[in-house]
């Protein structure tokens, strides 16, 4: 019986072997083919991992169409979009994405701009920028979360019609998109076969430019 057993592992083996060296042959020109992984887009960055998701509002309305998403610069004076431009027209109500302290209320470079150093956020804490934006407020103020900062100022030469949302940490500068948790970067139902540039019936507009979800990557 043992001699019979090793005559049939004899007989199967060999007929297996070139085959499974056939497919290995076939997979590597594929691979090679592929090549590494693709980057996200540009704008598309998973969320900072050192920003916490402490934000209960947006800024600006309810889910606003992102003109302009982040685009970190390669070096710290080079060239680039330190934060997002939210649509927003002039009078909008401008609103704290989170519990802070108001640390800056004023003209900068002829344009008003609101700055809050978040809550529990670490050391330096998180700071949010805002503007052009007609302050409400005054600094050493603190506001809850969602409570009103000022309003969109006029149309000036960074963008028309827009609200400019900063996030730093000290003197770095950080995407304020990774504030937001989940919830609020829901824009409905998933839906198997979406019309990109269509907007959702009683849904705010989602720009098909630049979504507002940094860790979605952009459909192809």
């Amino acid at each position: 019986m043992r001699w019979v057993r090793a005559c049939v592992r004899v007989a199967v083996l060999p007929p297996v072997l070139p085959f499974l060296a056939v497919l290995i042959l076939l997979a590597v020109p594929a691979l090679q083919a592929a090549g590494p992984p693709r980057p996200a887009p540009a704008g598309w960055e998973l969320p900072d991992p050192a920003v916490p998701a402490v934000a209960r509002h947006w800024p600006v309305g309810t889910r606003p169409v992102v003109l302009r998403g982040w685009e970190p610069p390669a070096t710290p004076y080079g060239r680039g979009h330190r934060g997002v431009d939210l649509a927003a027209s002039s009078g909008t109500p401008v609103r704290a994405v989170a519990a802070g302290r108001v640390s800056f209320a004023g003209p900068v470079g002829g344009r008003g701009v609101v700055s809050v150093e978040l809550t529990g956020t670490g050391e330096p804490p998180l700071r949010t920028t805002y503007g052009p934006v007609r302050a409400a407020v005054r600094k050493g103020d603190e506001v809850a979360a969602g409570e009103v900062l000022g309003t969109v100022e006029p149309p000036g030469p960074h963008c028309t019609a827009c609200l400019h949302w900063g996030l730093l940490r000290g003197e770095v500068y950080l995407n304020p998109l990774s504030l937001l948790p989940p919830w609020l970067l829901d824009t409905g139902p998933s839906r198997l076969l979406p019309v990109l540039g269509v907007a959702v019936p009683g849904r705010a507009e989602i720009s098909p430019a630049r979504r507002a979800a940094p860790w979605r990557p952009r459909p192809r």
